[in-house]
């Protein structure tokens, strides 16, 4: 039994139960309260306060990317590493895209926590961040979308860990105001249609994990 510590609502978090289902693997949701993970006890299993750790036995592991592999190598589930060397390549690149450029305080965190982490938290909204983000998160948009133009997946013919990362991110995306003038056009529409109708997705929206936590 693998305990995820994650807050609610964290693209991240959901990552790694999106890991957990697609691979087969028993899993329970330790819910950690925005503010919790910043503690002494939170800090002891992850020193940078960021979110999810998860807990495999007496074997203790963040960052998302590494937690994906990690359940990509454990799990009996189809693997989510692609075989071929350079589609194992892009979807490395696609996950380094979401953690360096698009989750980041230059890119999409402005837009993506006063469009729907504040309201949904009942905090203040700043509004002159949130339009500041648009142009940065246009962009990446058009980066992102570059990798399924031509392919279902951004491993290419098979989904692949970067679209958990990718996706996750994007589904939170989605429920923005700007999300329709944002995706209008991109590859990313038809792709983004494909994950939400995959069962690990569905079984792990916002409301869902709140309700199973």
């Amino acid at each position: 039994m693998i305990t995820i510590h994650s807050i609610i609502g964290s693209p991240y978090g959901r990552a790694a139960v999106i890991g957990c289902l697609e691979k087969g693997l028993a899993y329970r949701i330790s819910p950690v309260v925005p503010g919790q993970h910043r503690a002494p006890a939170y800090l002891a299993m992850h020193p940078f306060a960021r979110i999810p750790v998860i807990q495999d036995g007496d074997f203790t592991l963040y960052e998302t990317q590494a937690i994906l592999r990690y359940l990509d190598a454990t799990g009996a589930g189809p693997p989510l590493t692609p075989a071929d060397p350079r589609s194992a390549a892009r979807m490395n690149q696609a996950i380094g895209i979401i953690d360096w450029y698009y989750f980041a305080p230059t890119g999409a965190v402005p837009l993506v926590f006063n469009r729907v982490i504040a309201p949904r938290l009942g905090m203040p909204v700043n509004e002159e961040a949130a339009q500041a983000a648009l142009p940065a998160v246009r962009r990446i948009i058009g980066v992102l979308g570059g990798f399924v133009e031509k392919s279902p997946y951004f491993g290419a013919d098979a989904f692949s860990l970067a679209d958990i990362h990718v996706g996750t991110q994007m589904d939170m995306l989605s429920e923005m105001p700007e999300a329709h003038e944002l995706l209008k056009g991109s590859p990313l529409v038809a792709w983004l249609a494909r994950m939400q109708s995959r069962p690990s997705f569905a079984a792990t929206t916002w409301d869902a994990l709140a309700k199973a936590a």
